[in-house]
C-alpha cells in the first residue's frame, strides 16, 4: 500500500532526519546500535533524537503559531541560541497582547 498523503510533521522534516528516522526504526529503537552505524557516541545519538523530537513537536505549534515554531525552529537547528529566541519569543507574546 503506497502511502499517499505524507503527514505534515514528516513532511517538514529534511532528508537526513528522515534517514535517521529510517535507521533508528530498522535498528528496533537502539541508540546503541544506532551510534554504531554513525560511527558516533551513544549521547550524540541521543541528542540527534532529542532534536528531531523537538522539530515534530514544533510541527504541531506552527498551526497556531506560525512565527514562535520558525523561532523555536531557528534555534533547534542551531541557527539562533537559545537565550535569543526565548527574548524574540518574549518580546512576540507581550506585543501581541498590548491593545
Amino acid at each position: 500500500m503506497a502511502l499517499e498523503i505524507i503527514p505534515d510533521w514528516m513532511a517538514n522534516l529534511d532528508d537526513e532526519d528522515m534517514a535517521f528516522i529510517r535507521r533508528f526504526v530498522l535498528a528496533s529503537g537502539s541508540l546503541k546500535e544506532v551510534a554504531g552505524q554513525y560511527g558516533v557516541t551513544y549521547p550524540t545519538v541521543r541528542l540527534r533524537l532529542d532534536r528531531l523530537i523537538q522539530k515534530i513537536r514544533m510541527n504541531e505549534e506552527a498551526a497556531s503559531e506560525p512565527y514562535i515554531a520558525l523561532i523555536k525552529r531557528l534555534a533547534v537547528d542551531e541557527k539562533l541560541d537559545f537565550a535569543t529566541a526565548k527574548v524574540l519569543i518574549h518580546e512576540y507574546k507581550r506585543l501581541k497582547e498590548e491593545p
